[in-house]
């Protein structure tokens, strides 16, 4: 009986044993687990921190080039503002007066290229309409359809239908009169045109000259050929000979169109004058 008592003691102990060691390594475990898991934790958030701040730094240029860059496009001037500016620093003496040649350039410009945009006219139309008059017997109605017409080719075909009783040479001779007249007309205007564009470098290169004048009265009093001294007239004699050079360019460019204009115009009333010639001939007009 003790030893039955004695042997479910010493059971009893093993088991309190075995149970306690198991419980302290199952708290080992745990606190082993914990501190693993606190580790990781530690080392994701140190992780987060790092990308974090990696990418602050990266995004602190990316923003700096931006505001630099914004701040450039608003301060960068415009080229109307640039050259405003320059014109001011050029002188107002010089300045003045290349802008006035200028404004009365395009002036002149402006008008001819009006001008020559009304006198143009479909000679084709026209002259069916002369021959359809001329097929009816209708020599006033052709004369009408002249009239009634802008420009200077049908005001040469009236003048040639005018001269219709009097031969086929005395319309060509009225048409060669009358065409010079409205050559002329259509070249009016040109000569001003002309003039500014020679006038508006030569006072650029007028400024120039008294700009280096002034140049070297600085250099005389100052007694140095210092950049700072003569840097002021030199720079307003360039800018008044680019100035000038500009203008002179623009009117030029107009002053090309225009005469491009005028030769194809003279170039249609030639060709309606001869083929006005012809619808007479072929409808029997000289005939009568």
């Amino acid at each position: 009986m003790r030893k039955l008592f004695a042997l479910l003691f010493v059971l009893g102990l093993v088991t309190m044993t075995a149970q306690a060691s198991f419980a302290q390594d199952g708290e080992q475990e745990n606190t082993d687990l914990e501190t693993a898991v606190e580790a990781v934790d530690s080392t994701m958030e140190d992780a987060a921190m790092d990308t974090t701040a990696a990418m602050a730094e990266e995004a602190a240029p990316a923003e700096e080039m931006s505001v630099d860059a914004t701040e450039e496009v608003v301060e960068e001037p415009g080229g109307f503002q640039v050259l405003k500016e320059k014109f001011i620093e050029g002188g107002y003496e010089f300045m003045s007066l290349v802008l006035i040649a200028l404004i009365l350039g395009l002036a002149f410009c402006i008008e001819r290229i009006i001008t020559l945009n009304i006198a143009s006219v479909n000679t084709d139309k026209l002259l069916g309409k002369i021959d359809d008059r001329l097929k009816a017997d209708d020599l006033e109605g052709a004369m009408e359809v002249c009239k009634s017409t802008q420009g200077p080719t049908a005001s040469i075909l009236y003048e040639g239908l005018k001269n219709a009783g009097s031969g086929p040479e005395a319309v060509e001779k009225a048409i060669v009169a009358y065409g010079g007249v409205q050559m002329g007309l259509l070249e009016k205007g040109l000569i001003w045109i002309s003039l500014f564009i020679a006038v508006a470098p030569m006072l650029g290169f007028m400024g120039t000259v008294i700009g280096m004048i002034g140049a070297f009265d600085d250099i005389e009093a100052a007694g140095d050929i210092s950049p700072t001294v003569v840097a002021g007239g030199i720079k307003v004699a360039l800018l008044t000979t680019v100035f000038g050079l500009i203008v002179a360019i623009i009117l030029q460019i107009f002053y090309n169109y225009i005469v491009s204009k005028v030769d194809g115009i003279v170039n249609k009333m030639e060709d309606a004058s001869i083929s006005l010639v012809d619808i007479m001939v072929e409808n029997g007009v000289f005939k009568k």
